[in-house]
């Protein structure tokens, strides 16, 4: 099969909308219409849709006095989030070598994106055999020991827009009933951690625990994760569940976080 080249996908409205956005790049606070237009080469009408679109969701409003455009707050809202990203990912670093150096098996920090779980970052130990590399999956909430900890501190409305009626089976373990999984969610408050023993992967062993930032918001969580030979109950019990709530711990203070 030839493959092809992303150019070849580019949506061209899709295109001229982030066009006009980069326009206000370093240059003027607001743009007119017909300003625009020049520097675009697009027809008017064209530009005054996508500046309505743009203004409908938020990354351009309007100076009802001027009538020129200006960036809206949504643009700021994703520029806080990325850099939000990469500070939790730069800080999170240290701590992910210290889970994997302490307890000798995979560490990783994941957020949550909607209806699923995505790891941002992954190590795993040296001369150690690999359980599975979930950077960049998108994981399931109900069965894995990270998706455990957003559900458990995540609102009642959030929690019931999350979830779907019918919980997805992955191993012969996946806790499929809701009820049973919300029971096991207060658990997972109390105790300040989740653990999942072979419900999303079997043989596979997972614990989590959240991390917060200076504002108290979960801003996603960190897993170790190993096979279930190595991580036996008592291990996880006296051995990795106290090291990860101590690096949970540290890792929200460092991004501010004041218990």
């Amino acid at each position: 099969m030839v493959r092809r080249e992303k150019a070849n996908y580019m949506i061209q409205s899709v295109s001229h909308a982030l066009d006009v956005l980069e326009q206000f790049h370093g240059g003027a606070d607001e743009i007119g219409v017909t300003e625009l237009s020049k520097r675009l080469k697009l027809h008017k009408n064209n530009v005054f849709r996508l500046l309505a679109t743009l203004e409908s969701r938020g990354y351009i409003e309007q100076n009802r006095v001027t009538e020129n455009y200006r960036l809206g707050l949504k643009c700021l809202q994703l520029g806080q989030t990325y850099v939000h990203q990469m500070g939790f990912l730069t800080q999170a670093k240290s701590t992910l070598q210290e889970m994997v150096k302490s307890a000798k098996e995979s560490s990783f920090v994941a957020v949550r994106k909607a209806s699923t779980i995505v790891p941002l970052d992954f190590l795993e130990p040296k001369n150690a055999v690999r359980v599975v590399s979930f950077l960049g999956m998108s994981l399931p909430l109900h069965c894995t020991a990270a998706g455990k900890v957003h559900l458990a501190f995540d609102s009642e409305e959030g929690l019931s827009q999350s979830l779907p009626e019918k919980l997805d089976h992955y191993t012969g373990k996946t806790i499929a009933d809701r009820r049973t999984l919300f029971d096991q969610l207060k658990q997972v408050v109390e105790a300040g951690y989740a653990l999942e023993e072979g419900e999303y992967m079997e043989e596979v062993v997972a614990v989590a625990v959240p991390i917060k930032d200076y504002t108290r918001t979960l801003v996603g969580s960190l897993s170790i994760a190993g096979p279930a030979h190595r991580l036996t109950q008592e291990r996880v019990t006296k051995e990795v569940v106290p090291l990860i709530l101590k690096g949970g711990s540290e890792l929200s203070r460092r991004l501010g976080y004041n218990s």
